[in-house]
């Protein structure tokens, strides 16, 4: 009786988890970036959403997730100890108070130093790992992982760790580098960067991909009506002038350019403007709500 009474109790934890995991806002985020025939347009932070706060820090993603954005994309870099962390460029010179290739360093010796703000401002914060970002995102939005090291089991070890396989996406224009991560994980996510409708089309024949990321100059009807069919999304970047006629108040002609064929993830460092934008406009409407 008592090992029956256990039994229950145990079944009624497992499926009081499971509605709890049901509910999670990554749930719907997923929802809608597997639709290809959503309306729906996401929103990706650049490097996090970093506007008063350094790129790649965990302040920046949690001000993302504060924001409500669907994918927050950050850039990889492994230590000579296999730590995984988080910075953009080849060397930790722009964002710290160090300098160097930090895959040249130890995570302990990486530990020494700060971020630093644009202006040179120091803040208490370190660079943070790949580790503390996905606990911090896991369940609330996707990331997408723009791969900047050629040591790539470290990343995936990570992933697998975490649990977070189903949120993440890789994104790399080294096609090779993306077969490799299918060999180590095959459920992974991919977005291959395509610089023409041809490398486009390839990338759609190698993989089976959830989304294509691609550029304003080839940015054709034909090129979405190929990667919808094969069930992507298509992967736009306001970086550079879109962000700025954003800033500048020039919120139609940005919109108008980065959506007139069809492309639904955009790419910004103006998440926070971008968001209230397309909201307005009846474009971030959950499937499930319409």
């Amino acid at each position: 009786m008592i090992k029956r009474k256990l039994t229950l109790i145990k079944v009624i934890l497992v499926l009081f988890l499971l509605s709890f995991q049901a509910g999670q806002p990554i749930d719907k985020i997923l929802k809608e970036f597997h639709d290809t025939n959503s309306e729906y347009v996401m929103v990706a932070a650049h490097r996090a959403a970093h506007n008063g706060y350094v790129e790649n820090s965990l302040s920046a993603i949690q001000n993302a997730l504060n924001l409500g954005v669907d994918i927050i994309e950050l850039d990889v870099k492994v230590t000579t100890d296999s730590v995984v962390v988080l910075n953009h460029d080849g060397k930790i010179d722009r964002t710290t108070n160090g300098a160097g290739d930090p895959e040249k360093y130890s995570w302990a010796e990486l530990q020494k130093f700060r971020l630093e703000m644009p202006d040179g401002t120091l803040t208490n914060e370190r660079l943070a790992t790949l580790e503390e970002a996905l606990n911090l995102v896991k369940g609330k939005a996707m990331i997408d992982i723009d791969i900047k090291t050629g040591n790539l089991k470290p990343v995936v070890d990570v992933i697998k760790k975490t649990g977070t396989a189903h949120q993440v996406c890789f994104f790399d224009n080294d096609y090779d580098a993306l077969k490799e991560v299918l060999t180590l994980l095959p459920e992974a996510l991919l977005m291959p960067r395509a610089y023409d409708y041809n490398m486009a089309d390839s990338a759609l024949k190698v993989f089976t991909a959830e989304v294509i990321h691609i550029d304003e100059s080839f940015y054709t009807p034909e090129l979405t009506s190929l990667i919808k069919s094969k069930n992507a999304r298509i992967w736009i970047n306001a970086l550079g002038e879109p962000d700025d006629q954003i800033r500048n108040g020039k919120h139609e002609q940005a919109l108008q350019d980065l959506l007139k064929h069809g492309a639904n993830i955009i790419q910004t460092d103006e998440p926070e403007l971008f968001i209230p934008l397309l909201e307005k406009k009846g474009l971030r409407n959950l499937t499930e709500n319409k």
